[in-house]
């Protein structure tokens, strides 16, 4: 009802019912020739999926005596609105409509973050994805009782946090966490980046810092052209909207990697004798945290691997910037290093120059800006490219250079596919050439 009445699309039905919700839902998946499935023991609630997963409808057993009652125990008013399924008034007790209009968000009840803590990370989920402002006793409720999230399964939570993390307001969504003491609980390693002062060529904190390169990522996402040109923009939004994991986007796992990309700056804090801030080793202590946090939050391996790895290579086009102009085979060593991420890391450093407007800001911004770009085409291409064949396999040139295969084999089998990169072999013979010479 919430998305009928701000005109969004709705794909996803929520039906009470008196009676067996399980015969119904059956009933409804042979009509749809979908799939169907229990959701919840506790309150008995079951989902239909249509057959192509384009929408969903979930079915529950009236809570309490009444839908009133059913309406009461809802988490926000918004979400405590409902309509007879053959037509009729709106049912609407707590005036969810009229907080639609207010864009407000607003409690049913204070006890509806009793019956479930999740709730209290709800408020930030929806501020962040509708744009609503949190009304201030909601707000002084949910924030009494979310040290209670840490009852949650992780699953849940990280169910909500996606949302926060995807919605058009995630910056929003992420401060009002920080207001209702929810961040302590649930990425504690964000937390932890607060007051951790920076070199000069910083002008905020790590924990500030991170929140702007979020920022500038979120920019990246909405108009890559700005920043790449037309045809690449164009390609790296395509880019950008596949999915990945987690029914993640790349977008928003690039938006995890942006926040967790610095976690490791704390640990490795130093000086240098001049007394200068370093964070040596930050970027492999980040991967650790984010594949730990991900870990945590029970995600997919294949987003925990992801992430870890923007992580571990964000810094790898910068160590370029003053190696330009690059040869090919300085090209091929940067997206062999960062693959599979070769597209996103490249956005993500981008994002963390632009947000770093420190000393010498904008020179080496325009540096970073423009090597970027050429390294853009190269990475799409190199993804499009796909698994390259070989100009020589493996088993081949062990038996032409008569040594056995192990790790020095692995080695010359790199060197070809670089030098094939470079442009300097094409052929077989002439890769067996080049692993003799080396080999030599």
């Amino acid at each position: 009802m919430r998305d009928r009445l701000l005109s969004r699309p709705v794909l996803d039905l929520d039906i009470a019912v008196e009676g067996d919700p399980r015969a119904i839902a059956r009933h409804l998946a042979l009509a749809a020739g979908g799939p169907v499935f229990q959701l919840s023991g506790q309150f008995g609630a079951w989902r239909v999926h249509a057959p192509d997963h384009a929408w969903q409808i979930d079915i529950a057993v009236l809570q309490g005596d009444s839908i009133e009652e059913d309406l009461a125990q809802r988490d926000f008013t918004i979400n405590a609105i409902a309509e007879p399924l053959d037509g009729g008034p709106l049912l609407d007790p707590h005036d969810g409509a009229g907080d639609l209009e207010r864009r407000c968000l607003r409690m049913v009840a204070p006890e509806s973050f009793d019956r479930d803590p999740l709730r209290v990370l709800r408020l930030a989920r929806f501020a962040a994805g509708l744009g609503f402002e949190p009304e201030a006793a909601t707000v002084a409720a949910a924030a009494e009782r979310a040290p209670r999230i840490v009852e949650v399964a992780q699953e849940r939570v990280f169910g909500e946090l996606k949302h926060v993390m995807t919605g058009d307001g995630a910056l929003e969504g992420l401060v009002l966490m920080e207001q209702l003491r929810l961040t302590e609980h649930v990425l504690p390693e964000l937390t932890a980046l607060r007051g951790v002062e920076q070199n000069r060529f910083h002008h905020l904190d790590v924990h500030d810092h991170t929140l702007a390169v979020l920022a500038a990522a979120i920019e990246l996402e909405r108009d890559p052209a700005a920043v790449f040109g037309a045809e690449d923009g164009a390609a790296i939004a395509a880019f950008l909207a596949e999915p990945l994991a987690d029914e993640l986007t790349r977008a928003g796992a690039l938006r995890f990697g942006a926040l967790l990309h610095d976690a490791g700056k704390p640990a490795t804090r130093d000086f240098t004798p001049e007394g200068n801030v370093t964070f040596i080793g930050h970027d492999r202590e980040g991967a650790r945290i984010a594949r730990d946090v991900l870990t945590r939050l029970r995600a997919s391996e294949r987003l925990k691997a992801h992430v870890a790895a923007l992580a571990e290579h964000h810094l790898r086009l910068g160590f370029l910037v003053h190696r330009r102009p690059l040869d090919r085979r300085s090209v091929y060593r940067y997206l062999r290093t960062c693959e599979p991420v070769e597209v996103d890391v490249t956005l993500l450093s981008v994002a963390d120059r632009l947000a770093t407007r420190g000393d010498k800001a904008e020179p080496a911004i325009a540096a970073h800006l423009e090597l970027a770009n050429e390294l853009i085409g190269a990475a799409l291409a190199w993804r499009s490219a796909g698994r390259r064949t070989p100009l020589v396999r493996g088993t081949d040139l062990a038996q032409a250079l008569g040594i056995d295969p192990g790790p020095r084999l692995g080695e010359l089998l790199g060197a070809i596919d670089e030098a094939a990169y470079a442009g300097e072999v094409s052929t077989r013979d002439e890769a067996v050439e080049l692993a003799r010479g080396l080999l030599q």
